[in-house]
């Protein structure tokens, strides 16, 4: 479940507070003038066994004398009590619970953990929602509600605040009100036992008095569910998150270079990067987000222009934007010759601007509205030094008078200020807040400011950035892939060898070294005859990971008889040194002379919560000294590989430098799509290691790989944190006249067809489908139509069989957060209409949503749209008058489903 009647949580009419003296005498004392301080408009009561009650409520000794259903109980009483108690509230009507008790498992508590699992058991017939046990409770100031046992009353504003602990959802709320900060929502998960980050993201996505989501995270229940809720959220509203805690016992856990690099903290910043997330480092600078996030929504560019009428302080600030990896706009010309105007002549001709300690309030105004006419400027911050020379106060009015004269040159850039000191800058700040102008007590606060802005724009760039085609056809040999893997698990192995792991990424079509397995110093040598140059001797074992470190490589061996020679002597030392390693034979290789090629790594790991997780970055035997790498979430376009790589350090080397050409960095991120193709595939594949992974101008070539094997525990794909392209649906129909056509789910990489495919469309067609005229599809529409979450959301188009073949139509589904309805849409090109290819697109999306346990199918249907009503009901569609809009019918129909 996820947002299923949480509208009882959060919006109830009703509340109770069931307690008792033991162990939560002054916490229910506590919640009860809480909820009677409050505006709550409801009803609100007691139930306790002596029927004590706090400032007049109505107190009742037991659930069944209360004289109505409450839509919210609050829980403060033993364990013991709690799953009787759920089943009866569940029984009564009840549909929300906030479980403020503890001792449900904490701390491993294994007695605890039963009485948790009943107490999901119980609610589970009824539906009945839980939030905790071990919360602060919850509180909704805009109504008035505060059903927890928090010291302090929240301020009412437009923030929703989630976290886990109740502890820290303390201190915050304390922080917040001395600063006069508001929320929507504060919502403590405790230890989540129902509600989780993923329902409250979906909740809180729709929301309209909620303008930006804060989160505490610890850790994530349902990665699948947290990516879905998180993508759909922010591309609504600014979601920030604060993540504590990092797992250094992963990394040591690991066996390979990959899962020594990459560490359970990476994983969670490739998480939060992938769906839109902010993260931030600390509570100043979550709030610093959000404050700036929903005052201005949106910024043209990376450029900053810095005014000051201090040049330390500019300098101070210059050096933190640029250790933040920030870059200062060029001034233009223009710029520079209306500067030379209006400042004293010894400004400091450059960015940051300084405009002197005597700047009035006028050159203040002067030069913003310069450096407001400079297109090329994204955001410009504004520092004032306390000076006895002119008046803070007045320079601050300007700033705010030279930004309300003209909205349009403001429009897509922010303004960003910063006054220094304590009380001189009192009031400024102050006049900067009521005109809803950014300030921030240093500049190394406002800098983090605007990079904040930076890295959310450019989160949102690529959640509605159409990626590009895969540059070459990709067609792997899955089942030749698989049977290796079979095979290796058949025999009890975790580990395939060298030329395994070598086979299964060449039936991916990844370049490989050509690699032969030899039995012996002997069987070395002979191979070695056969190989045109030098050769490469690697141990074959079981048990040595990491060949290097043990001596169990030799390079550039000139001749059979010096294969077989080190073959006898790395055997030797190798058996000495580590006599209980089981030793297969070795690996014989040519040695590859790429002189200028760079060595990359490429790996993968099995997260325990997000599943498996892609690493790229700088390898050789340096790989884990040197620790360039960036993570990502399968799978991956060609978009999202680029991504990847260009968070790395190596990748400035990669894009060539001076006299060094670079590599080919198309086909290092086509290595990556692929890779991550292969993990979505065959979910045996659990660590895999391809290191080096040689790159240059002409292309990429495996010499080194390994892969780990297990067998699968879940099903398919489920593993997967985001659902993978369904391939399975994809079929050939057959037209009447014989002509075939692809029917296939959608892919991001279709975001020009789309537009293509819309251009075509009649004016009247379009008006069917969005119900209102429309002259074109902008490309962050086509990506949100295109880019799409499988496993909330599915669109089928049609096509030739050409891969690069026009759109000729499609059908989609929008299903709700539980997946229980789904509203859907098709569009069908006139002439390929009269074939049966509408009812086709229906039965088919009707089929799917049947096999995902949806319930119920709904449109809105134009009255004029005669074809789409007639095709609704020759599915049995039902339909029903919209009173609002008598000109749409609402259909919809019931489906036979597997959920329960």
């Amino acid at each position: 479940m996820t947002v299923r009647n949480l509208e009882y949580m959060f919006k109830p009419k009703s509340v109770a507070l069931i307690w008792s003296e033991k162990q939560y005498g002054s916490m229910g004392e506590i919640i009860l003038k809480n909820l009677s301080s409050g505006r709550f408009q409801g009803d609100i009561f007691s139930v306790h066994p002596e029927k004590r009650s706090v400032d007049g409520i109505p107190s009742y000794n037991d659930l069944e004398s209360l004289p109505k259903v409450v839509d919210l109980a609050v829980l403060a009483c033993p364990r013991e009590k709690v799953p009787d108690l759920v089943a009866k509230l569940g029984q009564a009507g009840t549909k929300a619970v906030a479980l403020v008790a503890y001792g449900f498992g904490e701390g491993g508590d294994t007695e605890g953990k039963s009485f948790c699992t009943a107490t999901l058991k119980s609610a589970k017939p009824h539906l009945l929602r839980l939030i905790g046990s071990n919360s602060l409770g919850l509180m909704v100031p805009g109504r008035g509600l505060n059903a927890s046992y928090a010291h302090q009353k929240p301020k009412t504003g437009n923030i929703s605040f989630v976290a886990q602990s109740g502890t820290l959802l303390s201190s915050v709320l304390d922080w917040a009100i001395s600063r006069n900060i508001g929320f929507s929502h504060m919502v403590s998960l405790g230890d989540m036992a129902d509600v989780d980050f993923g329902d409250m993201l979906d909740y809180l996505a729709s929301d309209p008095s909620t303008l930006s989501i804060l989160m505490y995270i610890e850790a994530i229940s349902d990665a699948r569910k947290f990516m879905s809720a998180a993508r759909a959220a922010a591309r609504v509203k600014p979601v920030i998150v604060v993540k504590s805690g990092r797992y250094p016992e992963s990394a040591r856990a690991a066996q390979s270079h990959t899962g020594a690099i990459t560490g359970s903290d990476d994983v969670y910043d490739a998480a939060f990067r992938r769906s839109g997330i902010l993260r931030v480092n600390d509570l100043q600078a979550l709030f610093d987000a959000a404050e700036t996030l929903t005052t201005i929504r949106k910024i043209s560019g990376d450029r900053l222009a810095i005014i000051t009428n201090g040049g330390a302080i500019g300098v101070i600030a210059t050096d933190t934007f640029i250790e933040k990896k920030g870059h200062l706009a060029e001034l233009s010309s223009e710029t520079f010759s209306k500067l030379d105007d209006i400042l004293p002549h010894p400004w400091s001709h450059g960015n940051p601007v300084d405009i002197g300690a005597d700047a009035t309030a006028d050159r203040y105004a002067s030069a913003l509205e310069v450096l407001l006419d400079d297109k090329s400027i994204s955001g410009i911050l504004i520092l004032n030094c306390p000076s006895a020379l002119s008046s803070g106060t007045d320079a601050a009015r300007a700033v705010i008078d030279s930004i309300k004269k003209d909205p349009y040159k403001v429009r897509n850039r922010i303004v960003l200020t910063s006054w220094l000191g304590d009380k001189a800058a009192e009031d400024s700040r102050q006049l900067f807040s009521e005109n809803n102008v950014p300030t921030y007590e240093t500049p190394t606060q406002a800098v983090r400011g605007f990079m904040q802005l930076v890295r959310h724009r450019t989160s949102q760039k690529m959640l509605k950035q159409i990626p590009p085609n895969i540059p070459e056809a990709f067609s792997p040999d899955t089942d030749k892939a698989f049977k290796i893997v079979k095979n290796a698990l058949d025999e009890q192995r975790e580990w395939l060898n060298e030329a395994e792991s070598k086979d299964v990424l060449s039936a991916y079509t990844i370049p490989v070294i050509e690699t032969q397995v030899a039995k012996n110093p002997e069987e070395a040598s002979r191979l070695a005859e056969k190989i045109d140059g030098p050769s490469v001797l690697k141990i074959l074992s079981p048990d040595i990971l990491h060949k290097s470190d043990i001596g169990g490589v030799a390079l550039d061996l000139e001749s059979p008889p010096v294969v077989k020679e080190t073959a006898e002597a790395m055997l030797e030392r190798i058996q000495n040194n580590l006599p209980d390693a089981r030793i297969s034979g070795f690996t014989i290789q040519p040695m590859a002379r790429w002189v200028a090629a760079f060595e990359l790594i490429v790996g993968v790991i099995e997260d325990c919560q997000f599943g498996p997780v892609i690493m790229f970055g700088h390898g050789g035997i340096s790989a884990e000294v040197i620790r360039d790498t960036a993570t990502a979430l399968p799978p991956l376009n060609m978009h999202l590989a680029r991504e990847v790589i260009s968070r790395t350090r190596i990748s400035h080397l990669l894009e060539g430098h001076r006299e060094n050409p670079g590599a080919e960095l198309e086909k290092i991120a086509l290595t990556l799509v692929k890779v991550s193709q292969l993990i979505c595939d065959i979910p045996e594949i659990i660590e895999m290691d391809i290191n080096p992974l040689l790159a240059d101008n002409d292309g990429v070539l495996v010499i080194d790989a390994r892969i780990k094997i297990a067998a699968a525990t879940s099903p398919g794909n489920q593993r997967l944190a985001i659902r993978p392209y369904p391939r399975e649906l994809e079929e050939t129909l057959t037209l009447p006249g014989g002509e075939q056509l692809l029917l296939r789910p959608i892919r991001p990489e279709d975001g020009p067809a789309f537009q293509d495919f819309f251009a075509k469309l009649s004016p009247e067609d379009i008006r069917f489908r969005f119900l209102h005229p429309m002259n074109s599809l902008s490309p962050a529409l086509a990506a949100r139509l295109t880019q799409i979450d499988y496993d909330r959301e599915m669109a089928l188009v049609l096509q030739w069989p050409s891969e690069a073949s026009e759109l000729l139509g499609v059908v989609r589904i929008t299903a709700d957060p539980d997946i229980v309805e789904a509203e859907f849409a098709i569009m069908l090109k006139k002439e390929m209409t009269g074939q049966g290819l509408g009812l086709t697109l229906m039965r088919r999306i009707i089929e799917y949503s049947e096999s995902r346990g949806i319930r119920r199918l709904y449109g809105e249907v134009l009255s004029d749209n005669r074809s789409m009503l007639k095709l609704a009901e020759a599915f049995g569609f039902q339909k029903r008058s919209i009173p609002d809009d008598p000109g749409v019918w609402h259909v919809y129909l019931n489906l036979e489903s597997e959920k329960t």
